[in-house]
């Protein structure tokens, strides 16, 4: 009985202190310290800056920063933190999009990969992300068009009305 309470109670504190989003509240020092939001460039074709005098990879899309380190993705409503880990299934898919080219550190493992082209992630993030993603795919099919074929985002998607 006191297991299951104890279970319980840390369940509900679980779902308490994590957002709806998916964003953690504990916050991370990755080391990006800047005096003053550095200037951004847009990505060609998608709607993500980057900041190319900034030694990171460093991004900014909707209303927030994103940071790609150590294999993750930090979150800030900042330019200069606090970071929060952004679990992979929560990256927007903007930020998947941006080509190797845009990144200022690359990892090694994307040596020989297309610089014109979005990084492999699939393999690497796991069965919860494919999954988090084949739903979005299917809920966006499932979603209603306006006259020009844009979804409620008002971002359009050719060939499907």
């Amino acid at each position: 009985m006191l297991r299951r309470t104890l279970i319980g109670g840390i369940s509900i504190l679980m779902l308490v202190a994590v957002p709806s989003l998916g964003r953690a509240q504990v916050s991370v020092n990755i080391g990006i310290n800047l005096p003053a939001p550095p200037p951004l460039v847009p990505v060609p074709a998608i709607p993500v800056m980057y900041a190319p005098s900034v030694g990171a990879n460093y991004f900014f899309y909707g209303h927030d920063y994103y940071l790609f380190a150590n294999g993750g993705w930090y979150v800030s409503p900042g330019f200069n933190g606090p970071w929060a880990l952004l679990p992979p299934e929560f990256v927007p898919r903007p930020m998947l999009m941006v080509p190797v080219q845009y990144y200022r550190v690359t990892p090694p493992a994307w040596k020989h990969w297309q610089r014109d082209a979005a990084p492999r992630w699939e393999p690497r993030w796991g069965q919860r992300w494919e999954e988090r993603r084949s739903t979005e795919r299917a809920q966006q099919r499932d979603e209603p068009r306006g006259p020009r074929g844009e979804d409620r985002r008002g971002e359009r998607h050719e060939g499907r009305r």
